[in-house]
């Protein structure tokens, strides 16, 4: 015998209501990477020939170290929140931006880690010969900043642009502009991978990454105004729901369906 009852108000509200929790937590998460904006002059002394050994507060290394953590954090908070959504679209490409992004972060503590030694170096009282140690270890950060916050958006952009680029999740305008971030950003760290280098190059890093950083704070604003496109929601619900989602597709059993 099979007996069916109407669907309440909250269960139909419950899918949307945590679509659009998840978008809110997407966007404020892309905003908070911003935060690290200012370590571009907090790390200024620490490029200077000389800091281990010399005078001066650590307090700038300190705080931009801080502000990277929590950059590293949100990009692992991005694809947490936007993964059981995208995954209805495309679950291989949902995986690879999850990937991606938590090899990002953890690059990014990777760099923190050899300035705040580098910081400790300089506390210990090291004499002359930690000089050297010094120069490496900022090398160090210098290589992996270029592949984590270089390298590593690039294919972010493509993984997430696809993405919402087929599901219409927002508008278009906002992945293809993805895509030329992408493209421009891999232009330049390809450059300076081959040593391209001076106050030409300082310049042109700042063209190259507008576009990628302007698609990402467009799409932290549109999540956490509008977030995702009812639409397209609806679309992406004809998707066979998976065991244990909170979002069953029009192809789960309907609600109060009893066998």
């Amino acid at each position: 015998m099979i007996t069916t009852t109407p669907p309440t108000t909250a269960r139909a509200a419950a899918p949307s209501d945590r679509m659009r929790k998840a978008a809110l937590w997407a966007g404020v998460m892309y905003l908070l990477t911003f935060v690290s904006i200012p370590t571009l002059a907090l790390y200024g002394p620490v490029k200077e020939a000389g800091f281990v050994t010399g005078l001066g507060s650590d307090s700038g290394v300190l705080l931009g170290g801080a502000l990277e953590l929590v950059v590293g954090l949100t990009c692992i908070g991005t694809a947490v929140a936007l993964y059981p959504v995208v995954r209805r679209q495309n679950e291989a490409l949902a995986m690879g931006f999850v990937g991606a992004r938590i090899l990002e972060g953890t690059l990014i503590f990777v760099g923190v880690a050899s300035l705040w030694t580098l910081m400790a170096l300089r506390q210990g009282g090291a004499g002359a010969e930690a000089a050297l140690m010094g120069e490496i270890l900022v090398a160090f950060y210098d290589k992996v900043f270029l592949v984590s916050q270089g390298l590593i958006p690039t294919f972010n952009a493509l993984l997430l642009g696809t993405l919402l680029y087929r599901s219409q999740l927002v508008p278009r305008v906002l992945p293809v502009l993805g895509f030329i971030g992408a493209g421009t950003l891999l232009t330049y760290n390809t450059a300076a991978l081959l040593g391209f280098s001076g106050e030409l190059a300082e310049v042109l890093a700042l063209v190259m990454v507008l576009p990628i950083a302007t698609w990402e704070f467009s799409l932290g604003v549109y999540l956490v105004v509008k977030g995702f496109r009812p639409a397209a929601v609806a679309r992406l619900d004809t998707v066979p729901a998976t065991p244990g989602s909170p979002w069953p597709g029009l192809h789960a059993p309907p609600h109060g369906l009893v066998r």
